[in-house]
């Protein structure tokens, strides 16, 4: 960083955080807190009996859950959770959430209150990136990089350049985070932020719900980045409110701690773009990329067999209220097949209580438990060869939810509509 300006918000985390700088620009950073999902951890966990090093570096900084496959579909993913629970009982991990507590860990753990702004957080899953919406330093690690976690309670990290992405303008009816993200992504490649954390700013991210902020920083590492941040507001505290109140004497005075997370007025940035989403109608996905990306309205009545609504980018509270006004009443093609999926156990909970549940059933979906499964192509989802996937998740690589399938990324609106009609269009919602 030059000399004599001011900082970039993840600059001021690293500095904060800072344990060792071991040669060059790489950076030790003391670790806030270490999420563990049953797919990659157990991995680490049994290098680490191995070698003789079964230890935490601290048992109430560890957050734990089974949600990759939930409840356990075979012998082998049964093994993968018996490892995670023995573990947790043998380390005292009080914050371990098994079935039946369980939930998509990106949306599970911020709704417990284990996010915090200024914090450091590392997880054996890209998507750990959506954490930065609290104004966190977010990003998904290896299997060696964990290990070090657990047992020491740091991770090493390049000293980062910072790519402010300012979003400007209004949203249209029926057009939302998720399409904002895609047209992002869609403008600057899946390269565009490698390497880079990616700063949200603007005043439709300020407008927007944390909800909504997790969407777009979900997406950020599917254009290369190693964090999506957006900085922490009022918005933010009353969020966190429950779990910190007894930390303040008000939320202004938790706003204003809250505040030195923020970048300074003369941080220097590798760059900074701007989007104007004024005019912005609902995206998707095609082909096998991220950033492969256009308007809904260009596919328009493109056939698929089913629609997905749920994961860590889209499978909140928000997100099924949006998709529940738009089948509300209606019921879904004979030719397709529709599964919901809420997030968290309290997310279903709400989601009955407001007649979400009865809408989507109604309807004519299958209503799942929360799960990570569909997304990666490994339970309660997965598609067949040929078959198409209209999906509110975040990655269509070839494959990804299930072998020789194609899934088009959309928002939950576009997937109720796209369920309504049978093929690929545009919500209700949409005015135009």
């Amino acid at each position: 960083m030059p000399e004599n300006t001011g900082k970039t918000a993840a600059e001021k985390i690293f500095d904060a955080h800072r344990v060792d700088n071991p040669a060059g620009d790489m950076y030790v950073l003391g670790m806030d807190a270490v999420f563990c999902h049953e797919i990659t951890t157990p991995v680490a966990i049994n290098d680490l009996i191995a070698r003789g090093k079964d230890r935490v570096f601290d048992p109430s900084r560890i957050m734990a859950v089974i949600d990759h496959v939930t409840p356990a579909k075979d012998s082998k993913t049964a093994m993968q959770g018996k490892i995670m629970r023995d573990w947790a009982l043998r380390h005292h991990i009080e914050h371990f959430f098994d079935i039946g507590r369980n939930g998509v860990c990106h949306a599970l753990f911020p709704e417990k209150g284990f996010v915090r702004p200024g914090y450091t957080i590392i997880m054996g899953d890209s998507h750990t990136c959506t954490h930065g919406a609290f104004g966190a330093f977010a990003a998904g690690v290896g299997t060696t990089d964990l290990e070090v976690g657990i047992l020491n309670g740091v991770c090493a990290f390049r000293y980062p350049d910072s790519i402010k992405i300012e979003i400007t303008g209004e949203l249209a009816d029926g057009v939302f985070a998720k399409d904002v993200i895609l047209h992002i992504i869609g403008q600057i490649g899946v390269n565009g932020a490698t390497d880079c954390v990616i700063e949200f700013a603007g005043p439709v991210v300020a407008a927007m719900s944390m909800e909504a902020r997790m969407t777009l920083c979900n997406m950020a590492v599917e254009a290369g980045a190693t964090c999506g941040i957006c900085y922490p507001d009022m918005t933010t505290v009353e969020y966190l409110w429950p779990f910190i109140r007894t930390e303040y004497d008000s939320r202004q005075a938790a706003l204003e701690d809250y505040r030195r997370w923020q970048p300074d007025q003369d941080a220097v940035y590798q760059q900074v773009l701007q989007f104007d989403v004024t005019d912005l109608p609902p995206q998707l996905t095609y082909g096998y990329k991220p950033d492969k990306v256009c308007p809904v309205s260009e596919m328009q009545g493109t056939a698929v067999d089913q629609i997905y609504i749920g994961s860590c980018t889209n499978g909140r509270i928000e997100d099924l209220r949006v998709a529940a006004r738009v089948l509300s009443g209606r019921r879904i093609s004979n030719s397709v097949r529709g599964i919901v999926s809420p997030a968290t156990p309290k997310i279903y909970q709400k989601a009955l209580d407001e007649g979400i549940i009865k809408t989507f059933m109604d309807a004519g979906f299958c209503v799942a438990n929360p799960t990570c499964g569909a997304c990666l192509g490994m339970s309660c989802g997965v598609i067949a060869e040929g078959e198409v996937c209209a999906s509110t998740t975040n990655r269509n690589f070839y494959g990804r939810m299930g072998k020789g399938g194609m899934v088009h990324l959309m928002s939950p609106a576009t997937a109720a509509a796209t369920a309504l009609a049978g093929h690929i269009t545009n919500s209700a919602l949409y005015g135009t």
